[in-house]
């Protein structure tokens, strides 16, 4: 897998965290960087922790399936982006709060990192370096999450909706091109 790909499913992974971030921006009444730094942190940290578990787990299992792999990694970045999408057409409707506290933040961040964790089992699958890419996965994370915050204050949340979409396009792209890469033995 190239470090492209990498990136494009880092942007993917971290939609989820930059909706909810919008949603939280919303929610202040005025900018508060300690919160956006919060948000942003929390949801990096488990967008980072997420791949490294689901690729512990999936490395026990590599040599069991090496020979389909590439449509276990199609199936479940299919599955998770296709959920995302199925999410902008029926958003859940939350009252958005900007409270950043452990009981708030823990659910939110790991409810937006389980798809990276399924996404960590497909990294042990395919020629992936873990550290480099879960480094790239915290960091666009953190970024987006704070510029969701801001946006979340200025653009409320029509934003919100289209990164969920977005998100999950890119993770079914990805999926479809480590399948076409591998049924046509480029890789």
């Amino acid at each position: 897998m190239s470090l492209g790909d990498v990136l494009l499913i880092a942007f993917g992974l971290a939609m989820d965290a930059f909706a909810v971030s919008v949603c939280k921006g919303l929610a202040m009444a005025r900018l508060d960087w300690k919160k956006a730094l919060i948000i942003a942190s929390w949801f990096a940290f488990f967008q980072m922790l997420m791949p490294a578990a689901g690729y512990l787990a999936g490395s026990r299992f590599s040599a069991f399936v090496a020979s389909v792999d590439h449509w276990i990694a199609f199936v479940l970045l299919s599955l998770i982006g296709g959920n995302m999408i199925r999410e902008f057409f029926h958003p859940d409707e939350e009252k958005a709060n900007d409270d950043v506290s452990f009981g708030i933040m823990l659910p939110l961040a790991v409810a937006t990192s389980i798809d990276a964790l399924v996404t960590g089992i497909t990294f042990a699958f395919l020629s992936v370096n873990l550290w480099i890419s879960i480094l790239l996965i915290g960091l666009i994370t953190f970024a987006l999450c704070v510029a969701g915050v801001l946006l979340g204050r200025q653009a409320g949340r029509r934003l919100e909706k289209y990164a969920s979409m977005l998100g999950g396009a890119v993770l079914i792209l990805i999926g479809l091109k480590i399948l076409i890469e591998h049924l046509s033995g480029l890789a």
